[in-house]
């Protein structure tokens, strides 16, 4: 099986070259700029034609939440347009795509978790531009898996997990915000849940394969609790670790507002695919165990 995923450095395409390499019946081939960019319509087409992979997956987008606010039309042409594309060139093909998207689609004020069936409500210029993505994504492609996730962590790149393991090596007491909720992600999971789906996807495309599903970490915390839990799995390894203060929100005031409530409910997928991510907890830290391997052999750098 041969799988053409768009991007290079992000955290989900590293970790989907990184799962895949020791199946020795997958193959992933990144595609990133300049061959493949998502604001040229004519670069996308070529590159999947070119490599005519089994199952595309779209993972580059547009994620500059509080940039998005300044610019949306540029969110719109990467994470709409691009996207669409990405799916309308995977369809000239027949090819499956599974495209990444976010919880931003939503509005946060839920009080429980997020179902597909909810109908979205984003707050956001770039919850906006991802609604968008998953509209055009659907209407060029029937074949088509729409990935939802959100509080996307891993070893590789800029995020949560890292920049408080950065932190701590310059403060005692970090502020983290404790009232804003979700499912801590890990890239190395969402790649797992790819990998699952992609090998249903090259065996059968029975209509109910199609569609949108949640993926996320199984549970769910604030951020304090995050911060704190890699905290205490990095300080057993003997890493930089720091006490979690707790503030609300408003301590942090952002452009772009963040969602009081960005838990989903992965029910769906499960029962599709018989597939579910780990515990948070668990898959947070292998991540914390890595990076503080990984900075001690380097002199630490995580952040």
């Amino acid at each position: 099986m041969k799988i053409l995923v768009t991007g290079r450095e992000g955290q989900v395409v590293r970790s989907l070259v990184e799962r895949a390499r020791p199946l020795g019946n997958v193959g992933v081939v990144a595609v990133g700029r300049p061959a493949l960019d998502l604001t040229e319509p004519a670069s996308i087409a070529r590159e999947i034609e070119r490599h005519r992979p089994d199952i595309v997956v779209s993972a580059a987008a547009y994620t500059a939440v509080d940039a998005s606010e300044d610019d949306l039309d540029l969110a719109m042409r990467i994470n709409a347009d691009g996207a669409g594309a990405v799916a309308r060139a995977a369809a000239m093909i027949d090819a499956p795509i599974i495209h990444l998207s976010t919880d931003y689609v939503f509005s946060g004020d839920s009080a429980r978790p997020y179902v597909e069936d909810d109908v979205p409500g984003p707050k956001t210029a770039y919850g906006s531009s991802k609604l968008a993505g998953e509209q055009t994504v659907a209407a060029a492609n029937p074949q088509h898996v729409i990935l939802r996730t959100a509080w996307v962590y891993s070893p590789f790149g800029r995020n949560f997990v890292r920049t408080m393991l950065g932190l701590a090596m310059e403060r005692d007491e970090i502020s983290v915000v404790s009232d804003q909720w979700g499912n801590p992600t890990s890239a190395l999971d969402i790649a797992d849940g790819i990998l699952h789906i992609a090998a249903r996807l090259d065996q059968t495309r029975d209509p109910q394969s199609f569609g949108i599903f949640h993926l996320a970490g199984t549970g769910s915390t604030n951020w304090s609790g995050l911060a704190e839990q890699v905290f205490s799995y990095s300080r057993a390894l003997g890493g930089p670790w720091a006490q979690a203060s707790q503030v609300p929100a408003s301590s942090y005031p952002s452009k772009a507002p963040r969602p009081v409530n960005s838990r989903l409910n992965t029910d769906k997928l499960d029962r599709i695919y018989n597939w579910r991510a780990p515990q948070w907890r668990d898959s947070c830290a292998e991540v914390v165990r890595r990076l503080v391997v990984k900075g001690a052999r380097q002199g630490w750098a995580p952040a």
